[in-house]
C-alpha cells in the first residue's frame, strides 16, 4: 500500500511540473506575476528611501483623471510657494518592464522635482497583458493633451512641457516624443499628437530600451526581455512581427526630435540601448545631454541606478537632469 501512495505521489508531482511548465510556455501570465511582485518590492523600497530627501513645500493632487479608463489618472506635485504662476512641466511615465509599476512608485522622485521648481506629473496607464502596444504611448498622449487643456487648473506652462521616463516609461515617452516630431511615424502608429511640437522643450531618458532586435537571445537578461515583450505584444517570436521595427524609436528619429537627456548605469543590462538611442539621437543634429559611466566604475550602478539619491552617481544624475530641464525651461520663448 505504501509504494502504491508513493507511486500516486510521483505521478501527481509529476502532473504538477507539467502543468506548471505548460503554465509558463503558454502563456506570459506566471513569469508576468512575479515580476510585478519583485517589481513591486524594489519599488516600495526606493521609493520610501526617497522620502528624506522630500522638501516640506511641495504640495499634490492625486488621481486626477485624463481619460475614461480606470488606469487612466495622473498625481500632480507643485511647489507650493511659486506665487501662483504657471511653471514649466515634466510629464513622466513610470518603468516596470511594460508588465509591472505604478504610477505611486515614482512619488518621492516627483515631490524632490518639484521642490526645483517644477509642476512634476506622474502618469498611470495600463500595463500588458491586460493593455498591449502601444495603449501606454497612446494614454500618455492622451495625459499630454489633457494636461495642455487644462493647463491653468494646474499651474503649468503648456508651452514649456517636458517628457521623462525610466525603463520601459523611457521607450513610451522616447516613442510619442517621435510621434510629436515626426508626423509620418505618427500617421504609421495612428496616433494624433496631443501637443504641438514646439510645446515640447525636451526629454529624458532613463535606463531604457529602444530596439529589441539588439538585445541578444542569450544571457541572464534574455529570459525577462522575452517575456515581457510577449507579454506587450502578444507573440513570442519576435523576429516574426513586424511591431518591432515600428517600437523600435531609433528608427523613426528626425531633426525635429527634441533634445535629450539620456543615462544609465554601467551595470544595467540596457546600458547598450541608451548608448544606441544617444548615437540616433545625436545622428540627427539633434543636442543630447549624456551621463554614463566608466565599466569600471565602482561601486557598480544597476538598473534604475537613479532613484538612489543616497548615492553619488544617483545625486550626479538629479543634479545633471535639474540643469538640462533648466537650460531648455528658461530660453526665449
Amino acid at each position: 500500500m505504501g509504494l502504491k501512495w508513493v507511486g500516486y505521489g510521483l505521478v501527481a508531482l509529476a502532473v504538477a511540473a507539467a502543468a506548471g511548465y505548460a503554465a509558463f510556455v503558454l502563456s506570459p501570465w506566471p513569469s508576468v506575476l512575479l515580476i510585478r511582485y519583485a517589481f513591486h518590492k524594489d519599488a516600495v523600497a526606493k521609493n520610501r528611501a526617497l522620502e528624506k530627501h522630500v522638501p516640506a513645500n511641495v504640495g499634490e493632487l492625486r488621481d486626477e483623471r485624463y481619460g475614461e479608463d480606470p488606469d487612466e489618472t495622473l498625481d500632480v506635485f507643485f511647489p507650493v510657494d511659486a506665487q501662483a504662476k504657471a511653471l514649466p512641466t515634466v510629464v513622466w511615465v513610470h518603468g516596470g518592464g511594460f508588465v509591472a509599476g505604478n504610477k505611486a512608485d515614482i512619488s518621492a522622485y516627483m515631490k524632490i522635482l518639484a521642490g526645483r521648481g517644477y509642476v512634476t506629473v506622474s502618469v498611470g496607464y495600463s500595463v500588458a497583458p491586460g493593455a498591449r502596444y502601444p495603449t501606454p504611448v497612446l494614454q500618455a498622449n492622451k495625459a499630454l493633451a489633457f494636461l495642455s487643456g487644462n493647463a491653468g487648473r494646474y499651474r503649468i506652462d503648456r508651452n514649456r512641457l517636458f517628457l521623462a521616463g525610466d525603463s520601459a516609461g523611457s521607450q513610451i515617452v522616447a516613442q510619442l516624443a517621435a510621434t510629436i516630431s515626426n508626423p509620418a511615424y505618427a500617421a504609421m502608429m495612428d496616433v494624433d499628437p496631443g501637443i504641438e511640437r514646439a510645446q515640447l522643450k525636451g526629454v529624458a531618458l532613463f535606463c531604457g530600451i529602444y530596439d529589441p532586435a539588439m538585445i541578444s537571445p542569450e544571457g541572464p537578461f534574455a529570459g525577462f526581455n522575452r517575456t515581457v515583450m510577449w507579454s506587450y505584444l502578444g507573440v513570442k517570436r519576435l523576429d516574426d512581427d513586424p511591431r518591432i521595427a515600428e517600437f523600435s524609436v531609433d528608427r523613426h528619429l528626425t531633426p525635429q526630435f527634441p533634445p535629450a537627456f539620456v543615462s544609465v548605469g554601467n551595470a544595467d543590462p540596457l546600458a547598450p540601448q541608451s548608448r544606441l538611442i544617444a548615437r540616433a539621437i545625436t545622428a540627427q543634429s539633434v543636442a543630447v545631454d549624456t551621463l554614463f559611466f566608466l565599466d569600471d566604475y565602482s561601486p557598480a550602478l544597476p538598473h534604475e541606478y537613479q532613484f538612489d539619491l543616497d548615492g553619488k552617481a544617483g545625486e550626479q544624475a538629479f543634479e545633471r537632469l535639474t540643469a538640462f530641464l533648466d537650460r531648455l525651461a528658461n530660453q526665449p520663448q
